[in-house]
């Protein structure tokens, strides 16, 4: 690879780190070439871009983004994949499930080397876990809407249930007054 080639790989991974805030670094070596085209085809569905990268230029593309990835330094060994997200947890997710479905085969890869997600960074595999139950931005204003809808229902309920006691009192003192 000439140098003017590794430039445009730095390049380019740099915008795609400054662009997302979900990114996390896994270990896929030793999947054979039928267990990383399903791997892929799942990152595909859950919108979430899978690239092989090299450490180095990776690294460099880090230090360029202006992000704080001063923690995931230390991951940077060995093979290393990059996956990127607009879902804090769809990364996290597609290793569970992948792994999951390769339980019978004996199958640990992808392995979480580390994520950085909205500036908090996870290092290590025993993370993937609390990841996966991370909640979307979507997921959690849908949360919010919830709770706030339920005062409001239980009141719109109580009215409607005892709408008709109300009609009746009123009824009832206005022939009272006549």
């Amino acid at each position: 690879m000439t140098r003017e080639e590794k430039n445009q790989v730095i390049d380019r991974l740099t915008e795609q780190l400054k662009g997302s805030n979900t990114v996390y670094l896994a270990d896929i070596a030793g999947l054979n070439a039928e267990q990383t085209s399903n791997l892929r085809r799942m990152c595909f569905s859950k919108n979430v871009s899978l690239e092989v990268v090299k450490n180095t230029l990776l690294a460099k593309a880090m230090e360029k983004s202006g992000k704080d990835f001063s923690e995931l330094g230390s991951t940077l060994k060995g093979n290393t994949s990059i996956m990127i997200a607009e879902a804090g947890n769809a990364p996290a997710k597609v290793i569970k499930d992948f792994l999951g479905k390769r339980k019978k085969a004996d199958i640990e890869k992808p392995l979480l080397k580390g994520a950085y997600i909205d500036e908090a960074v996870f290092v290590g595999h025993e993370n993937l876990e609390a990841l996966v139950n991370l909640k979307s931005r979507e997921e959690l204003i849908g949360d919010i809407i919830l709770l706030l809808q339920s005062p409001a229902k239980s009141v719109v309920s109580a009215l409607q249930s005892s709408g008709g006691k109300l009609a009746g009192i009123v009824k009832t003192l206005q022939e009272r007054e006549a």
